[in-house]
Parts: C-alpha cells; structure tokens; sequence
C-alpha cells in the first residue's frame, strides 16, 4: 500500500490554520461590505473558450485543462496525436479548464447577467483559483482569491475607491505595506516613444519581471523580443523618471497622446486618493507593469514590508474585458488580495492574536458516569444560549481531561462532580489565571460572554 500524498502545489490546512485564514477572509469582507460590494461565486471550472487568450501567452500556459468526460481520445486530433502537438491535441480533447483567476469569470459572468444587473455593479469574490505554475515559496497551484470590482462606470472615483479598500484591510490586518500603482496608458506612451509600439506587450512582459530578474534581465529579455538598444534606453530613461510630476514635466507636451492620457488620469485618481490621508505608503511606480493582456488604465500592487515575499494583491483597469464575451462599452475596475501570501506575511511577521485558533470557549469535565449524563444536559443549555461548548466523551482521570482542555487552547472549564450536580453551582475555572468560582449555570453563561468578550473571543 503506498504511502499517502498531495499532488504538489496544494495544501491541507489544519484546524489552527484554518482560523487564521478564516480571520483574514472576515477582515477582507468586512471592508468590502462596508464599501457597498455585494458576494458572488463563479464555477470551478470554465470553458477553456472562456479562459484562453485573456492572460497573455504565459498566462494561457498555466491554464489547468480538464479532460472530456468519457472516452477523450475517440475524438482527438490524429495528426497532433501523432506529432506530439500538445497544442493542437490539448484542442481536441479538453474543453474546459480551471479558473485561473476571479476576474475573466467575472466579465463572463456580467456578460451572461447584464440585463438582470443594475449598473455599476460592484461585487466581492472570495474562492480558489488555480495555476500550472513552478511550486515555490509564496507561490501554489492552488490559492485563493479575494476579488472586488466595478463594472458599468469611467468614475475614477473607483480607483481610488479600491486603493483605499487595500489601506484599510492592512490596516485592519496590522500588515504595514507599500501600495503602487501605475496606468497602462503611460506604458504604452513609453512603447510608442522608444518607437516600438506595436511590440507593446513584449515590453510589459519584460518590464513586469524587472523586481525578479533586475534590468540585465529586463534588458536582455526585450533584446530577446525584438526591441533594439535605442529602444531600450528611451524606455529605461523614462522608468527612471522619479516621479509623476517629473514624467509630466519631461513629457507633458512632447510625449505621445497616450502617455499623457496616463498621466491625468493617474492625476485624477490622487485628488480622491487623497481626500483623507491613507494609513499605508502609496507611490508612482513607472515600472509596475502588470502581466496580464486585459488592463488598459490605473493599475495597482501591493507589497508586505518587512518580510521577502512577491505581491500580495493586484489589479486594475480593464475597459474591454467584456467585450470578448458580447458585452460592449462597459468599463470594469477591480483587485484582488492573495490570501495565502498575506497568511504566510502574517506568520513570518506574528501578527495573528493570539486567541485566533480558539473554536471552544469552555469544555465541561465531568468526574464519574452519572455526573457526565448531568454535564451532558448543562451542554445542551450552554450551547442553547450561544456559548461554544463541549464535553469530554467520557469521566476520564482529571488530569487528562485538563491535557485536553489544554491541548485545545480553551480559555475556561467546568468541573462537574456529584456535589456539582446536587447543589447547582458549578466550578468554572479560568484556565489562564487558575481562578475558580462556584456559580449558577445562569451566572456561568453571562460570566462566559463578558469573559470572552473581553478576550476578543
């Protein structure tokens, strides 16, 4: 019999883990819902029409096929079988792949949905997505998600709107982080400047991977692609740019249309921005680039100081997603936080509290059998008035029951025995400060629920 396993890329999560994700998931839709964003969910799986062609070349790479049901290769392409064409086989016999991300599915979604929607549509996303990606630190085959968008408004408002949505949740997170952002339009002046317009995704590719690879690379890979050295060094001279205002000085009359297009509209986004100040750094980042095919504006990302990790949220403007699937002229804005790398921030940062993978507030220990019958109808009662309880499954020695109690991090105990049941007062025993009184099963619930409250249960 071979020894269990996962494939890799994926995770289980143990209880204590779960409540921690489960803590960052509730900070993340507690902001989405005070800012007016209503829950949607999306199919695991999509059709891969849907899917491909919406993330760049490398993004339609990482796209998880599933085979057809049945017998797949009755219908496979021959030749490509025959070839060992991936490409052309994969065609004929997948038709549906795994979400690569909440965004495409979303426009699908609006698309399908547009006459029962009411514009602007804002809706917040929270589910798992899945890239064929190299497993390494930070980085699963396997992750959540937790988006938030706009679709139906030009409003930079929206922009704005969902970089603050990014400030408050850290905030709220006590996660300190550097938001930047950028706009794709001032990466296409860039393009059309260095002459090269009509490679314009080949530069964002290469730009996109100047953190990781260094400008060598970046360099190198745009050589790679076709851009020649005159091109690459106008490029460079104007990611080197400082600042906003000192893009707009250099290049405010001379440079293309489309560069000062970026430029106002990132102008337009910091007179809402910063209305109130933000609780985190924001800045202009000329570089910040933005892998996928589908933003056209504001784009934005955000880093965790303080620990070495990539991004852990993302997003943008997209004015022509849904088009692809039939729906016309409707902008869209949104981001995305990436749960897992916020977790492990959080870990490597011990930033959860403590009390976090508490799921009990107090466990009953009963101390023979005729008592435990009794504890028994006290855990019903105690559950009744929303107290979350538990009873140890049988009048075990006290020493191990109290391990347990232990083991499980509960906060408080009620010690049951015969004299327990004859009088009806019940010990309840502080299990960090070992303070034990005797009380009413009445005065043990409110003694609970102020106790807990104060612990931030």
């Amino acid at each position: 019999m071979s020894k269990p396993s996962i494939p890799q890329g994926v995770r289980d999560f143990s209880p204590d883990v779960v409540a921690k994700r489960n803590y960052i998931f509730d900070a993340i839709k507690s902001v989405f819902k005070v800012y007016g964003f209503q829950p949607i969910e999306t199919p695991t799986m999509e059709n891969l029409s849907t899917l491909t062609g919406k993330y760049g070349e490398e993004g339609d790479r990482l796209l998880f096929k599933i085979l057809n049901s049945g017998d797949y290769l009755s219908k496979a392409d021959g030749q490509a079988l025959t070839d060992k064409n991936s490409t052309k086989l994969t065609s004929s016999i997948a038709e549906k792949g795994l979400r690569y991300d909440l965004t495409v599915p979303f426009a699908r979604y609006v698309a399908m949905r547009q006459n029962e929607i009411t514009f602007p549509f804002k809706r917040y996303q929270i589910q798992p997505v899945w890239r064929a990606d190299r497993p390494q630190k930070g980085r699963y085959r396997e992750f959540y998600q937790c988006d938030v968008d706009v679709v139906g408004s030009n409003s930079l408002m929206y922009e704005a709107e969902l970089i603050r949505i990014y400030d408050e949740v850290f905030q709220k997170l006590k996660l300190p982080v550097t938001i930047k952002i950028n706009n794709r339009k001032i990466l296409q002046g860039m393009a059309e400047a260095a002459g090269v317009g009509d490679r314009f995704l080949d530069m964002t590719i290469a730009v996109d991977k100047l953190d990781k690879i260094g400008i060598e690379g970046v360099r190198k890979e745009m050589a790679e692609r076709g851009i020649g050295e005159e091109a690459v060094a106008i490029i460079e001279s104007i990611l080197d740019l400082p600042t906003l205002e000192a893009m707009k000085t250099i290049w405010g009359e001379a440079g293309p249309p489309v560069l000062r297009q970026g430029v106002e509209e990132m102008e337009g986004v910091y007179k809402y921005l910063y209305v109130q100040k933000p609780h985190n750094e924001i800045i202009f980042d000329p570089t910040l680039a933005r892998g996928l095919n589908y933003y056209t504006g504001c784009i934005v990302e955000v880093k965790a100081k303080g620990v070495e990790m990539g991004s852990i949220g993302g997003g943008g403007r997209y004015d022509d997603l849904t088009g692809v699937f039939g729906l016309k002229n409707v902008s869209g804005v949104g981001i995305s936080f990436g749960a897992d790398r916020i977790y492990d921030c959080m870990e490597a940062l011990n930033l959860f509290p403590a009390n976090t993978d508490r799921s009990l507030q107090v466990l009953l220990i009963a101390f023979d059998a005729a008592t435990h019958l009794f504890a028994f109808d006290v855990l019903c009662q105690l559950r009744t008035a929303g107290i979350a309880s538990d009873l140890y499954p049988e009048p075990a020695k006290l020493q191990k029951q109290m391990k347990y109690a232990n083991d499980r991090k509960v906060p408080f105990t009620l010690l049951i025995g015969e004299e327990e049941r004859e009088s009806g007062l019940l010990a309840l025993k502080n299990m960090e400060t070992g303070v034990q009184v005797k009380v009413t099963l009445p005065d043990a619930v409110e003694l609970l629920r102020d106790e807990v409250a104060q612990m931030n249960f």
